[in-house]
């Protein structure tokens, strides 16, 4: 207040300066009665200047309401938000992800069992289905905070994991590892990234979970490719534009394996330009046993693994399994995406036999229309001479068409019309032993998530 009150005085004082030098002075004439009224108004002005800086010198004293605290005011609470690294983390960075994927799909054949052929998952027809419920655990490496290592399990149910891990040919013990999609340890350093344990195979373009497909339901060939492999495998980065990847596993679809042989993976990641991915997989594996197992007990003697009796194979299959897969993805704007994979397999039951053969693709096509609703398309073509895929010697072709409709907090659904045909009887109908050429379903699929885990799982 001093402060103000000085600069308000100051130009004041110096204008009338000259009137108190001449009131000094005897020789000067006598003041008018203007000036004298002046003279009287500034003396009045210095007066309160003095007291006013005689209270500014003085100490305040505090009042009651300063001295005792207001007890209707509560104390201030500290922001995590304003210092995100003590926010705390009781799992240390461990993501929990929760998903549910169902559906009800009505196959035109009307077939016996309402069983709808070659399909990876949506399995039944006429029937209001449980694909899967899953739950993801990941706590992954993070190298620019000096976190070199990570680990991920997977536990789902439903008929997805029956499809994926129930097949007894290839897994003697398959119900004590059929909750477990996934389990894996990564170790990331300097571009290599190894992971050991189990994980879904990325031999095909497809995946397992439903909201990350460009369709609801499975291609042809991820039916017949590769579900899971157990074992070891690492990735290299050259540069930003090529990564080299190798594989060492038991087998295809094999947590245990049954026989000593171990299949290998080359492949290569290649980015020609931002908006091209390429994948180039070549896999060698040997896909016969060297024993037999008994579950339901067998000739008194035999040796057990786990309490499960088996006996070895004499002169075991050795012929051998090589896949060559590539598919490739362009996006050319952030909603127009395009795909393409073509494989070819080739298996011989002795390293002598007759080769079986399997070749074709697929194309892939994904339009966003708006922020909550798509439209994609599929087309394939498959050849199974020797019927290593479905069992008989055909040639099979598939069209799908799927809307999406996305809903907030991660709700997904999908409403798909697909033609499955044959150049042969093959696919069931209402009665026994007359088969059609050709099946034609419609299906609604609903897909919830939650977690903290983000992008593709």
């Amino acid at each position: 207040m001093k402060a103000k009150i000085t600069k308000i005085l100051t130009p004041l004082v110096l204008l009338c300066g000259p009137l108190i030098s001449a009131y000094g002075q005897e020789a000067d004439p006598p003041l008018t009665p203007r000036e004298q009224m002046m003279l009287q108004r500034i003396e009045q002005l210095e007066k309160r200047l003095a007291v006013l800086e005689k209270k500014e010198e003085q100490p305040s004293t505090p009042t009651v309401d300063a001295i005792l605290p207001n007890p209707n005011e509560q104390p201030p609470v500290p922001s995590l938000a304003a210092e995100p690294s003590k926010q705390p983390d009781p799992l240390h960075g461990t993501t929990i992800n929760f998903l549910l994927d169902a559906y009800y799909a009505y196959n035109f054949n009307n077939p016996i069992g309402r069983v709808n052929y070659l399909r990876a998952y949506d399995v039944s027809s006429n029937a209001f289905s449980l694909n899967q419920a899953a739950i993801v655990l990941e706590n992954a490496p993070d190298p620019s905070k000096g976190k070199s290592f990570g680990a991920r399990v997977d536990l789902q149910f439903g008929q997805a994991t029956q499809t994926l891990q129930g097949n007894a040919a290839n897994e003697p013990r398959s119900d004590v590892y059929r909750a477990i999609f996934q389990a894996y340890g990564t170790y990331v350093h300097r571009g290599l990234t190894v992971d050991v344990g189990k994980w879904g195979s990325s031999l095909g373009i497809e995946g397992n979970y439903s909201k990350d497909q460009m369709n609801y339901s499975r291609s042809l060939w991820f039916d017949f490719l590769p579900f899971y492999h157990m074992g070891a495998r690492a990735t290299y980065k050259l540069n930003d534009d090529l990564s080299v990847n190798y594989w060492i596993v038991n087998g295809t679809n094999q947590t245990e394996p049954f026989n000593g042989f171990k299949d290998q993976l080359f492949g290569l990641t290649i980015q020609p330009h931002k908006t091209v991915n390429w994948i180039v997989n070549y896999y060698l594996g040997q896909e016969h046993p060297d024993v037999v197992y008994y579950p339901n007990g067998g000739p008194p003697g035999l040796p057990t693994e786990q309490g499960l009796p088996f006996a070895p194979i004499q002169n075991s299959p050795k012929g051998k399994l090589h896949i060559f897969d590539s598919y490739a993805t362009w996006e050319p704007s952030s909603k127009l995406t395009f795909a393409l994979e073509g494989d070819y397999v080739i298996e011989r039951l002795q390293t002598y036999s007759a080769p079986m053969h399997v070749a074709g693709g697929a194309i892939y096509a994904r339009r966003q229309l708006t922020p909550r609703f798509a439209f994609a398309g599929r087309a394939e073509y498959l050849t199974d001479r020797g019927g290593l895929f479905s069992g008989v010697t055909q040639a099979i072709k598939e069209a799908t068409v799927t809307t999406e409709y996305r809903l907030p907090e991660g709700f997904l659904i999908r409403g798909e019309f697909r033609r499955d045909f044959s150049n042969r009887p093959y696919f069931l109908t209402d009665q026994l032993g007359i088969l059609n050429n050709g099946q034609t379903t419609a299906t609604i699929g609903l897909v919830w998530w939650y977690g903290g885990k983000e992008g593709v799982w």
